[in-house]
């Protein structure tokens, strides 16, 4: 009995703690269903005060005019960087701390705004002349400062997706290198062909410079004993001359010695 109480005081406890769980989580269904459609509500009456306000730029003349395009300028700049801001905080958290410096500003405006509005209803011409410049210099400070900061985060965005198109550009042409594996081998191979038939092509031509000089020596030689062959009656080259072979050399000797003796005059014939 004793157990079956405590079983049953337990089952019970089990019951009441998914019954608790189930109504904090309709709870949650339903704030976040609620808070959706707040925010969906929300954008929409915006986009319909901006179309509005549009219209009555085009439209009315005079301060009021002016109002309404100031209150759209101002609408327009801080819808545009928002939405810059909350596009790109997923890839920087650095922009985490400009969405939060954009509420406080848009809280700004969102003062600036009510004060123009009540503006626009003001019946004194008058006063509405006299505060219109003041407010205008107001928007215009706001403005200002929401386009900084979507000037900057669109630079910042611009920067960090060309250095990583360059890294990535970098990766692809290694992995392009790589593939292409064989073109390295066959230049490398190449480069040792060429210094191969480079060194061959010099002990070739040394051997040939070689065999010419010795072809020419060997040319010299022959020329020397036998090119130029000296005739039977020149005299050189120890062979015997005309005279001596017809016996004529100790006559004409003999000739030239008696004509190279003075003559006796003549007394002494």
């Amino acid at each position: 009995m004793e157990i079956l109480g405590v079983l049953l005081v337990l089952s019970v406890l089990f019951g009441l703690g998914v019954a608790v769980l189930v109504v904090v989580g309709l709870v949650k269904a339903a704030r976040a269903v609620g808070e959706k459609m707040e925010r969906q509500e929300a954008k929409a009456r915006r986009a319909v005060e901006n179309v509005t306000l549009k219209a009555k730029t085009y439209t009315q003349t005079g301060p009021q005019g002016q109002i309404s395009a100031v209150r759209l300028r101002l609408r327009t700049s801080l819808d545009g960087t928002r939405q810059v801001l909350q596009g790109a905080v997923a890839q920087d958290g650095q922009l985490g701390e400009s969405l939060a410096l954009l509420a406080r500003l848009d809280a700004h405006a969102a003062e600036l705004d009510g004060e123009l509005r009540m503006l626009e209803r003001e019946p004194d011409a008058g006063r509405v002349a006299a505060k219109l410049p003041e407010l205008r210099e107001r928007a215009e400070r706001i403005t200002r400062s929401a386009e900084s900061m979507r000037w900057a985060a669109q630079d910042r965005m611009h920067r960090f997706a060309e250095d990583e198109l360059s890294r990535l550009s970098q990766e692809c042409e290694n992995e392009a290198g790589a593939l292409r594996h064989w073109d390295a081998a066959a230049g490398a191979a190449g480069a040792a062909g060429a210094s191969g038939a480079a060194g061959a092509s010099g002990v070739s031509a040394a051997a040939r410079e070689a065999g010419s000089a010795g072809g020419s020596g060997a040319a010299a030689g022959t020329g020397t004993a036998g090119g130029a062959r000296p005739g039977l009656t020149d005299g050189r080259g120890g062979r015997p001359s005309a005279e001596d072979l017809l016996g004529l050399a100790d006559p004409v000797a003999k000739l030239a010695q008696r004509l190279r003796k003075p003559s006796a005059g003549p007394s002494a014939g």
